[in-house]
């Protein structure tokens, strides 16, 4: 299983970077040949799904996601997501936090346990370099953009 984690820190109040971060369809617009669908009504809670279409014609495949924990930050406590990656292709879990700072900045924080079928175990640490490019490209454009 690949492993990997991002940090930032950001000039935004933890509730503007928890809503950057959470709006799932928005992950669509800035990670490249993906479109992602929830498949739940709103709000997102725990038992949300949507799905990450990710690829080129026929080279495509569905990444399903459940969101198991979900706790916006309030002003005690920061926020807290974890997602399970059921699909046929990716599976793994990810967890998003996002926690004041006492300069008024918020940390973020992005770990992800991630595994591919039919990639060998013994090319995790590529998979995790790759992912951890992608994924920190998506969400610092997702953190830039309201």
């Amino acid at each position: 299983m690949a492993v990997f984690q991002l940090e930032r820190t950001v000039p935004l109040p933890p509730d503007d970077a928890w809503r950057r971060l959470t709006r799932w369809s928005r992950h669509g617009d800035v990670v490249p040949l993906t479109r992602v669908t929830v498949l739940t009504p709103p709000p997102t809670r725990e038992g949300t799904v949507f799905v990450a279409r990710s690829g080129l014609g026929p080279l495509s495949f569905d990444d399903p996601m459940e969101v198991t924990a979900w706790q916006p930050p309030t002003a005690d406590a920061p926020g807290r997501c974890r997602l399970e990656k059921r699909g046929r292709v990716v599976l793994g879990r990810a967890r998003i936090e996002v926690r004041p700072r006492p300069d008024g900045r918020t940390h973020v924080l992005w770990h992800e346990e991630l595994s591919v079928r039919f990639v060998p175990s013994f090319l995790d640490p590529l998979l995790a370099a790759t992912a951890r490019s992608v994924f920190g490209r998506a969400a610092d454009r997702l953190l830039r953009t309201p």
